[in-house]
Protein backbone atom coordinates (compact mmCIF):
# COMPACT_ATOMS: atom_id res chain seq x y z
CA UNK A 1 0.00 0.00 0.00
CA UNK A 2 1.46 3.40 -0.95
CA UNK A 3 2.76 5.44 1.96
CA UNK A 4 0.42 8.32 1.11
CA UNK A 5 -2.55 6.16 2.08
CA UNK A 6 -1.21 6.01 5.63
CA UNK A 7 -1.06 9.80 5.93
CA UNK A 8 -3.63 12.54 6.35
CA UNK A 9 -3.32 15.75 4.36
CA UNK A 10 -4.20 18.71 6.56
CA UNK A 11 -5.94 21.94 5.65
CA UNK A 12 -2.46 23.37 5.11
CA UNK A 13 -1.72 20.78 2.44
CA UNK A 14 0.87 18.96 4.56
CA UNK A 15 0.83 15.18 5.06
CA UNK A 16 0.97 13.81 8.61
CA UNK A 17 0.25 10.47 10.29
CA UNK A 18 -3.23 10.14 11.80
CA UNK A 19 -1.99 10.59 15.41
CA UNK A 20 -0.67 14.05 14.54
CA UNK A 21 -3.58 15.17 12.39
CA UNK A 22 -6.43 15.98 14.78
CA UNK A 23 -5.27 17.20 18.19
CA UNK A 24 -3.75 20.70 17.77
CA UNK A 25 -1.20 20.06 20.53
CA UNK A 26 0.02 16.83 18.94
CA UNK A 27 0.07 18.45 15.53
CA UNK A 28 2.23 21.31 16.78
CA UNK A 29 4.55 18.86 18.55
CA UNK A 30 4.86 16.75 15.40
CA UNK A 31 5.46 19.75 13.14
CA UNK A 32 8.04 21.56 15.25
CA UNK A 33 9.67 19.25 17.78
CA UNK A 34 9.35 15.49 17.45
CA UNK A 35 12.35 13.99 15.70
CA UNK A 36 14.45 17.16 15.76
CA UNK A 37 17.96 16.76 17.21
CA UNK A 38 18.34 17.31 20.95
CA UNK A 39 22.00 17.28 21.96
CA UNK A 40 22.16 19.15 25.27
CA UNK A 41 22.24 17.53 28.70
CA UNK A 42 19.12 19.16 30.10
CA UNK A 43 17.11 18.48 26.95
CA UNK A 44 18.03 14.80 26.88
CA UNK A 45 17.43 14.42 30.61
CA UNK A 46 13.98 16.01 30.27
CA UNK A 47 13.01 13.67 27.47
CA UNK A 48 14.26 10.59 29.31
CA UNK A 49 12.17 11.73 32.26
CA UNK A 50 9.03 12.35 30.22
CA UNK A 51 9.39 9.10 28.27
CA UNK A 52 9.66 7.30 31.61
CA UNK A 53 6.49 8.96 32.89
CA UNK A 54 4.74 8.10 29.61
CA UNK A 55 5.15 4.33 30.11
CA UNK A 56 1.64 2.88 30.17
CA UNK A 57 0.03 6.20 29.23
CA UNK A 58 -0.59 8.16 26.03
CA UNK A 59 1.96 10.69 24.87
CA UNK A 60 -0.85 13.25 24.55
CA UNK A 61 -1.38 12.98 28.32
CA UNK A 62 2.30 13.69 29.00
CA UNK A 63 2.47 16.53 26.49
CA UNK A 64 -0.51 18.27 28.08
CA UNK A 65 1.12 17.94 31.48
CA UNK A 66 4.59 19.02 30.34
CA UNK A 67 4.32 22.59 31.67
CA UNK A 68 3.37 21.19 35.08
CA UNK A 69 6.19 18.65 34.90
CA UNK A 70 8.67 21.41 34.13
CA UNK A 71 7.42 23.45 37.06
CA UNK A 72 7.51 20.46 39.40
CA UNK A 73 11.02 19.38 38.40
CA UNK A 74 12.74 22.77 38.25
CA UNK A 75 12.76 22.91 34.47
CA UNK A 76 14.43 19.48 34.51
CA UNK A 77 17.66 20.99 35.76
CA UNK A 78 19.51 17.83 36.85
CA UNK A 79 21.59 19.72 39.41
CA UNK A 80 18.44 20.84 41.22
CA UNK A 81 16.48 17.60 40.86
CA UNK A 82 19.45 15.53 42.07
CA UNK A 83 19.04 17.20 45.47
CA UNK A 84 15.36 16.29 45.85
CA UNK A 85 14.66 14.20 48.97
CA UNK A 86 11.77 12.15 50.34
CA UNK A 87 9.94 15.31 51.36
CA UNK A 88 10.06 16.39 47.73
CA UNK A 89 8.76 12.99 46.66
CA UNK A 90 5.78 13.36 49.00
CA UNK A 91 5.23 16.93 47.76
CA UNK A 92 5.22 15.78 44.16
CA UNK A 93 2.78 12.99 44.95
CA UNK A 94 0.31 15.72 45.90
CA UNK A 95 0.80 17.61 42.62
CA UNK A 96 -2.28 16.93 40.50
CA UNK A 97 -0.61 18.52 37.49
CA UNK A 98 1.80 15.64 36.96
CA UNK A 99 1.62 11.84 36.87
CA UNK A 100 1.65 10.94 40.55
CA UNK A 101 3.59 7.70 40.45
CA UNK A 102 6.06 7.23 43.29
CA UNK A 103 8.41 4.94 41.36
CA UNK A 104 8.55 7.26 38.37
CA UNK A 105 9.12 10.31 40.55
CA UNK A 106 11.97 8.59 42.36
CA UNK A 107 13.41 7.42 39.04
CA UNK A 108 13.47 11.02 37.82
CA UNK A 109 15.51 12.00 40.87
CA UNK A 110 17.77 8.95 40.53
CA UNK A 111 18.32 9.75 36.87
CA UNK A 112 19.28 13.34 37.69
CA UNK A 113 21.95 12.02 40.03
CA UNK A 114 23.17 9.58 37.38
CA UNK A 115 23.22 12.42 34.84
CA UNK A 116 25.60 14.40 37.03
CA UNK A 117 27.90 11.39 37.39
CA UNK A 118 28.03 10.97 33.62
CA UNK A 119 29.64 14.38 33.27
CA UNK A 120 32.92 12.67 34.13
CA UNK A 121 32.52 10.55 30.98
CA UNK A 122 31.56 13.26 28.51
CA UNK A 123 27.98 13.86 29.57
CA UNK A 124 24.53 12.36 29.14
CA UNK A 125 23.88 13.67 25.63
CA UNK A 126 27.12 12.26 24.20
CA UNK A 127 26.50 8.99 26.04
CA UNK A 128 23.03 8.62 24.54
CA UNK A 129 24.00 9.74 21.04
CA UNK A 130 26.82 7.21 21.13
CA UNK A 131 24.12 4.60 20.45
CA UNK A 132 22.98 6.24 17.21
CA UNK A 133 22.53 3.53 14.56
CA UNK A 134 24.20 3.61 11.16
CA UNK A 135 20.85 3.65 9.40
CA UNK A 136 17.28 4.60 10.19
CA UNK A 137 13.98 2.86 9.44
CA UNK A 138 12.19 3.74 6.21
CA UNK A 139 8.56 3.09 7.20
CA UNK A 140 5.87 3.09 4.53
CA UNK A 141 3.17 2.74 7.19
CA UNK A 142 2.81 2.95 10.95
CA UNK A 143 3.00 -0.85 11.07
CA UNK A 144 6.54 -0.65 9.66
CA UNK A 145 7.82 1.37 12.62
CA UNK A 146 9.63 -0.80 15.18
CA UNK A 147 9.12 -0.37 18.91
CA UNK A 148 12.72 -1.18 19.79
CA UNK A 149 16.01 -1.91 18.07
CA UNK A 150 19.40 -3.49 18.83
CA UNK A 151 20.66 0.02 19.58
CA UNK A 152 17.81 0.83 21.98
CA UNK A 153 18.39 -2.48 23.77
CA UNK A 154 22.09 -1.67 24.09
CA UNK A 155 21.36 1.89 25.24
CA UNK A 156 18.91 0.59 27.86
CA UNK A 157 21.52 -1.79 29.25
CA UNK A 158 24.24 0.88 29.22
CA UNK A 159 22.10 3.44 31.05
CA UNK A 160 21.01 0.90 33.64
CA UNK A 161 24.65 0.12 34.33
CA UNK A 162 25.13 3.84 34.98
CA UNK A 163 22.31 3.85 37.53
CA UNK A 164 19.36 5.03 35.42
CA UNK A 165 15.84 3.70 35.94
CA UNK A 166 12.74 3.45 33.72
CA UNK A 167 14.95 3.22 30.64
CA UNK A 168 13.70 0.01 29.03
CA UNK A 169 14.41 -0.78 25.35
CA UNK A 170 11.00 0.40 24.14
CA UNK A 171 11.23 3.62 26.16
CA UNK A 172 14.72 4.22 24.78
CA UNK A 173 13.56 3.66 21.21
CA UNK A 174 10.86 6.27 21.79
CA UNK A 175 13.59 8.58 23.10
CA UNK A 176 15.71 7.93 20.01
CA UNK A 177 12.74 8.86 17.81
CA UNK A 178 11.97 11.98 19.83
CA UNK A 179 15.50 13.40 19.77
CA UNK A 180 16.31 12.64 16.15
CA UNK A 181 18.62 9.65 16.59
CA UNK A 182 16.35 7.77 14.19
CA UNK A 183 13.81 9.13 11.71
CA UNK A 184 10.59 7.12 11.85
CA UNK A 185 8.46 9.65 10.00
CA UNK A 186 6.46 7.69 7.45
CA UNK A 187 7.73 8.17 3.90
CA UNK A 188 5.62 10.92 2.35
CA UNK A 189 5.21 12.89 5.58
CA UNK A 190 6.23 16.52 5.31
CA UNK A 191 8.59 15.95 8.25
CA UNK A 192 10.53 13.04 6.75
CA UNK A 193 14.22 13.98 6.53
CA UNK A 194 13.81 17.44 8.08
CA UNK A 195 16.04 16.80 11.10
CA UNK A 196 19.23 17.15 9.11
CA UNK A 197 20.46 13.88 10.62
CA UNK A 198 19.01 11.57 7.96
CA UNK A 199 18.09 11.97 4.32
CA UNK A 200 14.42 12.06 3.39
CA UNK A 201 14.23 8.99 1.18
CA UNK A 202 16.97 6.69 2.41
CA UNK A 203 17.77 5.13 5.74
CA UNK A 204 21.15 6.83 5.84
Amino acid sequence: MPAAEHLVTGDDGLARPPWASVDPLLREYYDTEWGMPVRDEQGVYERISLEGFQAGLSWATILRKRPAFRAAFAGFDPEVVALFNEADVERLLQDAGIVRNRLKIRATITNAQATLRLREEGGLAAFVWGSQPQSTPVPLSHADIPTQSPESIALSKALRKKGFAFVGPTTMFALMEAIGMVDTHVVGSHRRGTSGVWSADLGS
